[in-house]
């Protein structure tokens, strides 16, 4: 296969780790042989300091252009004051619109040798195996916004299509796992979420093997810390899966082990760790790469298809988590080069072995 990658490196740690990434899909294209071609484009503070725009014509016009993105980290303390007009985090909303990427998936699965990291007892994240599929391009982050030195207006709007499309998305999901969606909503207070609940259950209709149960966003922030194994399908809307999706990765011990991919629309799907720039140890190889390496493995699987390619990176993973490999975020001393180089060996040997 021959696929054009865009790598979005960003600020912070976002170029380490987006290297990182980088080199164990060119492995997996030598091993399987394929043909990936990587270029490289600008987003967020870095974007600015070069261009003064957090998403330039030039990157713009390669996301179009390209079959898959692999994006690093956006943000930092340089350029976070809230009164200016522009900011890195423009940037990846502009490219979620543009791309009309509109489902955010973060799966969230623990491994034994870091579920101790986990500041929940071991008894309440056994068994945890979850999706969360968050809506990404609609609500109140892209509603009509207003402020004078008196107050401030964030309105949140959502149609039916948007919410329809991605709660099947959910749905779909579910039925190659444990056939449960959770629907997260706060029906009880706001308009567009009694319009979400009524969605998904009419859609629920049309899934009847996939069990369908609502909960209000504050009950979920609890079950999430109580009763997390309970779930598997997590669905909802982008401001409630923007802060659910934080308090779920901290389950895991550390924000370096999480993937995600933001797929669904008519363009390239993008896939990022979720942890932020960590500008504090940026270029000190300290850095986590497993939440990018495991983000590049599902842009296999979600963007070209290679779902064997996928599965030898994320066991590779597994092997390279249970050898104690770890960085410092994982309570090791490895550098972010050493887990790479060791993530890469263990693909190698798993390709050689196939």
């Amino acid at each position: 296969m021959k696929a054009n990658i865009v790598v979005l490196p960003g600020d912070g740690i976002g170029p380490e780790v987006a290297a990182a990434g980088v080199a164990v899909l060119r492995q997996v294209a030598e091993r399987f042989g394929h043909e990936f071609t990587f270029t490289e484009h600008a987003i967020g503070g870095d974007a600015i300091d070069r261009f003064g725009d957090p998403l330039p014509p030039a990157t713009r016009d390669a996301l179009l252009a390209c079959d898959a993105i692999l994006l690093g980290a956006v943000g930092g303390p340089k350029w976070s004051d809230p009164s200016a007009k522009v900011r890195p985090e423009q940037g990846l909303l502009a490219m979620r619109k543009l791309l009309g990427v509109f489902a955010n998936i973060r799966p969230l699965k623990l491994h034994p040798r870091t579920a101790e990291l986990s500041p929940l007892k071991p008894e309440r994240t056994k068994g945890v195996d979850l999706v969360f599929v968050r809506e990404l391009t609609g609500g109140i982050y892209f509603g009509a916004k207003t402020r004078s030195e008196d107050d401030a207006t964030d309105e949140c709007r959502y149609s039916v299509a948007e919410v329809e499309r991605v709660v099947r998305h959910a749905f779909e999901l579910a039925r190659s796992r444990k056939k449960k969606v959770t629907s997260v909503d706060k029906a009880n207070v706001l308009e567009t979420s009694r319009l979400w609940r009524s969605v998904a259950t009419r859609v629920a209709a049309d899934y009847p093997d996939v069990e369908l149960e609502h909960q209000l966003v504050d009950s979920m922030a609890m079950h999430l810390l109580t009763r997390p194994a309970d779930y598997d399908v997590i669905v909802t809307e982008n401001m409630f899966g923007d802060i659910l999706t934080d308090e779920a990765s901290v389950l895991a011990g550390s924000l370096g082990l999480s993937p995600s991919a933001s797929v669904g629309g008519p363009g390239a799907g993008v896939y990022e760790p979720i942890h932020g720039s960590a500008p504090d140890i940026a270029g000190q190889a300290l850095a986590n790469p497993l939440g990018t390496i495991l983000s590049a493995a599902m842009l296999l699987r979600h963007s070209l298809g290679l779902s064997d390619e996928a599965e030898t990176i994320e066991a590779a993973v597994e092997d390279v988590l249970s050898q104690a490999n770890l960085t410092r975020d994982l309570g090791g001393t490895a550098t972010t080069h050493a887990v790479t180089r060791a993530v890469l060996d263990a693909v190698q040997a798993k390709a050689e072995a196939a």
